[in-house]
Order: structure tokens, then C-alpha cells, then sequence
């Protein structure tokens, strides 16, 4: 459990809406805040007669969608000149321009998917996905389609479990943690094994393309020798069976 969650939980309690709108805007820039355990806690309270439940889906998805428009805005403003510079640069190579100018087109056909899984299922990586999505730069439109609907089913998630489960959200809190945490996990061997396949494809391809090259020009040395001996240029070719 993080150490500010209870001075969130308290500042909630103490200021209300306005409160849980900032605090999901600060996280939504970047700034790593537990908000899925906020959004639990402000349901289970919704439950008591606190807060008005369909008022904080609204003011969640709000204040989701404003601050992950400002790290897109920022990643467009100065992400997109860096990436540029990556891809162009011949004096520092960190990354080569051949891998930056591969991941940009990555990110433009499978984008939408990493936009809308970090709204809710991922959330950790939204903040970077946001910046990353605007230095692309990934079409604005689309990014604002998948992050509202993201946001939205992220919300709805959050508070109605908070709602449902009341006294119980901290448990609901770990245990989202850890499908989350073992989400990624999965994703990330799966990428790891994907790419492994790739390589030993392209390993193989390498070799067989070495091989008919190898083939194509013992026969070229064989015609090649085959006309000089036919002009008189070398003696005739004896069959050796």
C-alpha cells in the first residue's frame, strides 16, 4: 500500500470533488499517484451516501482525459523535434536511425492498442504512452477516441468495485495489483518468446539465402569453364564417374 495513499484519502474526504479531479489530472501527466486505490476508496464512500457514484465517473474520466492530453501536447511539442534528431543524427548514435524510425511505425499500426490498454490495465505506463503517442506523432484524433474510452472503462471499473466491495476496497486494491503486475509479466515473456521466433526465422532465412548463393556460383564457375574448354581455351572436362 503506498505511503501517500492516506494523505489522498484524506484530502478526499476533507475537500471532496474538486480534490479527487486534481489529484487524477497531476497523476494523468506523469506523476505516479495510487489513483486506482483512490478511485476505490471514493466508490466505497459513494456506497455511504458520500458522493454521488455517476458524478465521479464523470469528474475521473474528466480529469483522465485532460491530463493525458497535456503529456500528449508535451510529447508533440518537444518529444517530436527529439525523435527527429534520433532518426537524422550522425554524430551521436545511441540509437540507431534505423530502430527509432521502426519503432515510430510500430507505434502508428499498434498505438491504439497501447493507448487503450495503459488507461486502465496497464496504468502505470500511461503517462509515457502519452508522451510517446504525441512525439510520434500518433493522429490526435484517434489518441483522443481510445483515451476517452479507455478512461472511461478504467473509471466505471475502479469506482463500481469500490461501490460493490465498500470496507473491503484495499483487498479489491491488492489484488487488482497483482493481475495487473502478472498481465504485464505475461505480455512481457510473450514479446520476449515473439521476438526470439523472429530472429531464429531470420537466421534461417540468412542461411538459406547464403546457400543458393553458394550453389548459384559454383554453377556459374562450372559454365564458365564448360565454354572455355568448348573454345579450346582449357582442355576438355573429363567426367570423373
Amino acid at each position: 500500500m503506498s505511503t501517500i495513499l492516506p494523505y489522498l484519502i484524506n484530502w478526499l474526504q476533507e475537500f471532496g470533488y474538486p480534490a479527487l479531479w486534481l489529484v487524477i489530472f497531476v497523476a494523468s501527466i506523469g506523476v505516479p499517484l495510487p489513483i486506482s486505490l483512490v478511485l476505490l476508496a471514493a466508490g466505497a464512500f459513494a456506497a455511504l451516501g458520500d458522493f454521488n457514484v455517476l458524478l465521479l465517473i464523470l469528474i475521473a474520466t474528466s480529469a483522465s482525459v485532460c491530463g493525458d492530453n497535456v503529456g500528449y501536447f508535451i510529447g508533440r511539442r518537444w518529444g517530436t523535434k527529439a525523435l527527429d534528431w534520433l532518426e537524422q543524427s550522425r554524430k551521436l548514435r545511441v540509437v540507431s536511425p534505423r530502430t527509432v524510425t521502426r519503432s515510430r511505425e510500430y507505434f502508428k499500426q499498434r498505438g491504439g492498442w497501447a493507448i487503450f490498454l495503459s488507461r486502465f490495465l496497464f496504468s502505470g505506463l500511461g503517462g509515457v504512452i502519452n508522451l510517446l503517442a504525441g512525439a510520434d506523432p500518433y493522429p490526435y484524433r484517434r489518441f483522443l477516441l481510445y483515451d476517452v474510452i479507455g478512461e472511461l472503462i478504467g473509471a466505471v471499473n475502479a469506482l463500481l468495485l469500490g461501490y460493490v466491495f465498500g470496507a473491503s476496497w484495499e483487498e479489491i486494491g491488492d489484488l487488482l495489483g497483482a493481475f495487473s503486475g502478472l498481465t504485464l509479466a505475461l505480455l512481457v515473456v510473450i514479446l520476449i518468446v515473439a521476438l526470439l521466433l523472429k530472429m531464429v526465422q531470420r537466421t534461417k532465412a540468412e542461411r538459406v539465402g547464403q546457400t543458393s548463393q553458394t550453389v548459384d556460383l559454383e554453377k556459374d564457375v562450372l559454365e564458365q569453364a564448360s565454354l572455355m574448354s568448348e573454345s579450346g581455351q582449357l582442355p576438355p572436362l573429363e567426367d570423373s564417374s
